[in-house]
């Protein structure tokens, strides 16, 4: 709005300079590009987003299996690490040999992530691929659309730094016009600066 009324302020103003109207110009294309280009562009981005996340989870609830494996023996601790982030990723899974069949039908054994509470002979669900690899459990709907929309966010939020960056680049480009025309213009009247028939 701010922007409007300095073209408005500007438009009869004996004291305007070509400068200020191209600045208040500048001010008005960038709010207007703001305003309707960047929740475009936010949009155009997570719809697309979207729609290559979902296809992907698709694929991947096609390609992947939820299996039932058993615990052989519960494996130790790896020894304890200073960093809290290890130790709490740590603390969230227990490491574990655990048999399971395949969708193939082939039988499998090999270390796994369990819950921390888990017990030999207790079952636990796994995510395999056609193969009976353990791979991670596929992408769900409401993490897809999470990501489209934090997509679709960021989108919109370059799209606004860009144009803001363009627009700070025009207004100084703009101030050093300025500058140089008020140099040139007080080296005009610094000639004459101080005579007594300077006005004359």
């Amino acid at each position: 709005m701010r922007m409007i009324w300095g073209l408005w302020r500007w438009r009869r103003n004996p004291l305007r300079r070509k400068t200020d109207v191209l600045e208040a110009c500048a001010a008005l294309v960038a709010a207007v590009l703001i305003l309707l280009v960047a929740p475009a562009v936010g949009w155009t981005s997570g719809s697309l987003a979207h729609g290559a996340l979902m296809k992907a989870a698709q694929k991947q609830r096609a390609e992947r299996h939820p299996l039932s494996a058993t615990v052989v023996k519960v494996l130790p601790h790896p020894p304890i690490d200073s960093d809290p982030e290890t130790a709490s990723a740590r603390d969230a899974h227990r490491r574990v040999l655990a048999r399971w069949t395949g969708p193939d039908g082939s039988r499998h054994e090999g270390t796994l992530g369990a819950h921390p509470g888990a017990d030999p002979g207790e079952r636990f669900r796994i995510w395999t691929d056609d193969h009976g690899s353990p791979v991670g459990r596929p992408l769900d709907t409401a993490t897809a659309a999470t990501h489209a929309v934090l997509a679709g966010i960021g989108a919109a939020g370059v799209t606004v730094v860009l144009v803001d960056g363009a627009r700070r680049l025009v207004v100084w480009r703009l101030m050093r016009r300025r500058y140089t025309q008020w140099g040139i213009a007080w080296e005009r009247a610094g000639q004459d600066w101080g005579r007594a028939d300077a006005d004359s």
